[in-house]
């Protein structure tokens, strides 16, 4: 056990806690674990930063915000915390989370984050306008899910999910907006959208196909697909948000991610409240 002067220890159950009170773009999650443990399996939004590696990474984490360590089972994140405070970190911004990964009793992501549907080496507004193009997919798919709800109550939930999808692209927006010359207003650049690719990086076509192919699809396995996707999503943002650093784009990545929660809740308590 650390002494308090060094960092904080934590739960993940307190964490999840954390990370719902609060907003994404005051903290970051630090996975210490090797990039093959990463790749089978990882916390959403986590950001890879291998032990052996710390060293050379601590001066490039904010010290403005919180910072959560994890590992396999908590020894090597002790040990990250350990490092960061002799950085000169403000212990009482740095936890360890204990039990590792192993102690997880969430959701976690198969792979990376399926980032090829965007171009790095794309300007901030190319970045943000795929990020609308990401949204008008989400929006179709839960459109197209309204065919499969098994009753009026969750035809409304996936109304307002769909609903979420056009704010989410509204807030994109005002920052794209600030990034071109002479935008068209958001209704006439939405319907213009194709949004073909979903937020984990897979046609929305293929999606759908996969589900009406499957006669034995149940309404569980439908509301699945969709937290997967939504988990997926908010990793999606929040490696951008890190991936982008400072400025317009971050910001937009940050907010959306913020909002991905939100979505991940509802469509978490359509699965709890499926009768199928």
């Amino acid at each position: 056990m650390i002494i308090d002067d060094e960092f904080k220890e934590i739960s993940f159950e307190a964490f999840e806690q954390y990370r719902a009170a609060n907003k994404e773009a005051d903290f970051i999650v630090v996975d210490v674990r090797q990039e093959r443990e990463y790749a089978a399996g990882h916390l959403p939004g986590a950001k890879l930063i291998p032990l052996n590696t710390l060293g050379n990474h601590l001066s490039e984490l904010p010290l403005d915000k919180d910072l959560f360590f994890y590992c396999h089972s908590g020894a090597r994140s002790e040990v990250a915390g350990i490092m960061a405070a002799e950085s000169g970190r403000d212990p009482q911004k740095t936890y360890n989370i204990t039990g590792g990964f192993l102690s997880y009793q969430g959701h976690s992501l198969e792979g990376f984050p399926r980032l090829q549907v965007f171009d790095y080496q794309e300007n901030d507004d190319r970045l943000l306008y795929q990020a609308m193009e990401l949204e008008k997919a989400a929006e179709r798919f839960y459109e197209t899910l309204l065919s499969f709800a098994p009753d009026e109550n969750f035809i409304a939930s996936l109304e307002q999910l769909a609903k979420a999808e056009i704010a989410h692209a509204r807030t994109i927006y005002s920052y794209w907006k600030q990034t071109v010359e002479n935008p068209p207003p958001f209704e006439e650049l939405y319907g213009s959208l194709k949004g073909e690719i979903l937020e984990n990086g897979r046609p929305l076509s293929d999606v759908m196909t996969d589900l009406y192919a499957n006669k034995k699809v149940t309404w569980t396995d439908v509301i699945e697909m969709a937290l997967n996707i939504e988990i997926q999503a908010y990793d999606l943002y929040r490696t951008m948000a890190d991936r982008r650093g400072q400025g317009e784009a971050q910001d937009a990545f940050l907010s959306i991610a913020q909002m991905e929660k939100s979505h991940m809740k509802l469509v978490a308590k359509m699965l709890g409240d499926s009768p199928i």
